[in-house]
């Protein structure tokens, strides 16, 4: 077949998906614009998948599953495609924070993923993808996980959710002053949950900060612990409660560090003014 391009599956996940769309339009001898048809979308399309240039999406891998005929199998391996702009570890994190008893974290730079609002989360990826880190595919998908995430959390009973934010997350300015109006009003109605705490550590506590970098520890439902945390290229899940002890002991020093809930509400409620 003429400007037939061998594919390398072990080379991404994006890549061993388009194989397995390949092998089986192969199977039933449909030429990539005949599978477009079928699809609903462009032959240049199908090729951007099946060569791993493009990542699946949601939409694309249900519809081939309908028109392969493989039930929920595509969309499945399409998971892992998805999740190749999150950081190793992070998405089998996801899976237990969903069913986390206790989460507590500490987040810098940014709004934390749980407390953002869609259009923070938007404004975020946008700016990802600008800077040509990610794909707009792949800012779909991180602001639909931070939707999902959310989600998983809205049951019964609720899970304590304590939250310390460096004082730069609340002070970095993401989008328009009407995203971040809005993102300030979601941080004080998360204060005020009955089952959250909410502090912002200052920039004044300086080298009593015990972390430098974002990290989360979960506490799971049969009370064991695990934790996560990442740097700026890595991420790493601890599944060992007694590696978690000194985290979470770290933790329950920043937290008496950093301001109080009043404090941090009076805080935000003054950046949400202009005051600040």
């Amino acid at each position: 077949m003429v400007n037939r391009k061998e594919l390398e599956p072990e080379r991404s996940p994006a890549a061993a998906f388009g194989q397995r769309i390949r092998a089986l339009r192969d199977e039933r001898g449909w030429t990539q614009d005949e599978l477009a048809e079928r699809m609903k979308c462009s032959g240049t399309h199908i090729s951007a998948v099946e060569t791993g240039r493009r990542p699946s999406t949601p939409r694309f891998a249900a519809t081939a599953d309908r028109v392969f005929g493989t039930g929920d199998r595509l969309e499945r391996q399409s998971r892992a495609v998805r999740y190749t702009a999150l950081l190793e570890g992070f998405p089998e994190y996801v899976t237990h924070e969903a069913r986390a008893a206790e989460i507590r974290l500490y987040e810098v730079g940014v709004i934390p993923g749980l407390l953002q609002t869609q259009e923070y989360a938007a404004a975020l990826e946008a700016d990802a993808v600008r800077r040509e880190a990610i794909t707009p595919e792949q800012a779909d998908e991180r602001v639909e996980l931070v939707a999902r995430r959310q989600a998983a959390l809205v049951r019964s009973p609720s899970p304590l959710i304590l939250a310390v934010l460096d004082e730069g997350c609340v002070r970095r300015p993401m989008g328009d002053i009407k995203i971040m109006t809005a993102q300030f009003e979601r941080l004080l109605e998360f204060a005020e949950l009955p089952n959250t705490v909410l502090q912002v550590a200052p920039f004044s506590m300086g080298a009593r900060r015990p972390f430098s970098l974002p990290v989360i520890v979960l506490t799971l439902p049969d009370r064991s612990l695990m934790a996560y945390a990442e740097s700026a290229s890595r991420g790493h899940l601890e599944r060992e409660s007694t590696s978690v002890l000194p985290m979470l002991a770290a933790y329950h020093q920043l937290q008496a560090e950093a301001l109080s809930q009043a404090a941090s509400v009076a805080m935000i409620e003054q950046l949400r003014k202009g005051i600040l």
